[in-house]
């Protein structure tokens, strides 16, 4: 009778705690991301200025996206050892390390140092990535889309707070440009790394960690979590090649830069913005018909895009293509978190991580040469048949799975 009695508190306690955990990570994620803005704004720039070779300003970019995806598997890994919560913290404690050897590199002049950091933010995010996966951990299941939705709400945050500390930061340390902005990114990194102290994620149990669950040859034939991970990359992919190529399009069309800045700030605003209710509209609408309007809403992009080249039509097309990613994406996730036990959830979120940041960057890393050599309709002409093939296979799972 007394367990019976205490049971509601106890629930109460728990969502209680779910509550707190996602409200944590939601602010994690939103420093996270500011961080990530900020990194994308002057990296370049920084690196620039630190080689002769002009053809290299990017490397530091491209080796935090090498990080990134070489990181994600033994992320997972790492965590279900030792738990989310020393797992997130390691991350933050090397994205501080990477901020002050950034300040380093930029006041010693040195390129390799540069690089170095670059790496190390890389390795971060390969750990970051997990946040929206924490959320899942620590929810019921009629919670779980909603506190995945609220963790990348925090993304809202960061489309105004990361440019403006790059900004703000430039010239902050006399004498050496975007010093300034780096050790911005160290704070904010430390102040991650308090609120990480405060999230109440129970460590896995010795069974948990001693379990391996079922093997790859199983959970590669699951169709679920084959189209969940399809869909993931259709949608990120897409979504990054667009956005990258996009200033490129813009200035070759006589657009000034403040525009294209300002096109890109909106984008970022449109990808996070939705979460606040992506979750209920997946409660609503069940998750195969969120991630099917999200690759619509992208496919209306291409077609925006393709129709015209005023400015109207890029501030209309990745507007439509934030909020497209953000259902692909959030559905995506949620529909993986169904495919898998507590056993198989390190590596079957390590896996999907790694697929997808390697696709990433392939992506960011093409757009470029794919904007300059076969132009801007070229570019949206690659993303329909990727995003068709995933909207046709959500569909299928969709008509397979109805009863």
């Amino acid at each position: 009778m007394n367990a019976a009695a205490d049971f509601p508190d106890s629930e109460m306690l728990r969502r209680r705690r779910a509550r707190r955990n996602v409200l944590l990570l939601a602010l994690c994620q939103a420093l996270y991301m500011s961080g990530t803005s900020l990194v994308l704004t002057v990296t370049a720039l920084a690196g620039a200025s630190l080689t002769p070779h002009q053809l290299l300003a990017t490397l530091p970019l491209s080796l935090q996206f090498i990080a990134t995806m070489a990181t994600t598997i033994p992320a997972s890994m790492l965590m279900r050892r030792f738990g989310r919560r020393a797992g997130f913290a390691l991350g933050a404690a090397v994205g501080i390390a990477g901020g002050v050897l950034s300040v380093l590199a930029l006041l010693w002049g040195s390129f390799i140092l540069f690089c170095i950091g670059g790496a190390m933010f890389g390795i971060l995010n390969g750990f970051a990535v997990f946040y929206r996966f924490a959320a899942a951990d620590t929810a019921d299941p009629a919670f779980r889309a909603k506190a995945i939705s609220l963790v990348m709400a925090g993304g809202v945050v960061a489309s105004f707070i990361g440019p403006n500390l790059a900004k703000f930061g430039a010239d902050a340390i006399s004498g050496t440009v975007y010093a300034g902005s780096f050790a911005a990114l160290a704070v904010v990194h430390f102040v991650a790394l308090l609120l990480l102290s405060r999230i109440d994620i129970p460590r896995p149990s010795t069974a948990e960690q001693a379990a391996s669950g079922a093997p790859w040859a199983t959970i590669l034939r699951r169709p679920a979590f084959l189209v969940a991970m399809f869909a993931a990359v259709a949608g990120y992919a897409s979504m990054n090649l667009v956005m990258t190529a996009t200033p490129l399009s813009m200035v070759g069309h006589h657009h000034p830069f403040d525009h294209a800045a300002t096109v890109i700030q909106w984008h970022v605003f449109a990808m996070f913005a939705p979460s606040f209710f992506t979750g209920h509209l997946i409660a609503r609408f069940g998750v195969h018909g969120v991630i099917m309007a999200g690759a619509a809403l992208i496919l209306a992009c291409v077609g925006i895009n393709l129709s015209g080249t005023d400015y109207p039509h890029y501030v209309a097309a990745l507007v439509l293509l934030g909020v497209g990613w953000n259902f692909m994406f959030i559905g995506a996730t949620t529909l993986l978190t169904t495919t898998h036990d507590a056993a198989e959830k390190a590596k079957v979120q390590g896996l999907n991580e790694f697929v997808i940041f390697t696709a990433v960057a392939i992506a960011s890393l093409a757009s470029g040469a794919v904007q300059h050599e076969l132009g801007w309709v070229f570019v949206n002409l690659v993303v329909a048949p990727l995003v068709l093939g995933a909207l046709a296979a959500v569909l299928w799972l969709r008509l397979r799975t109805k009863p």
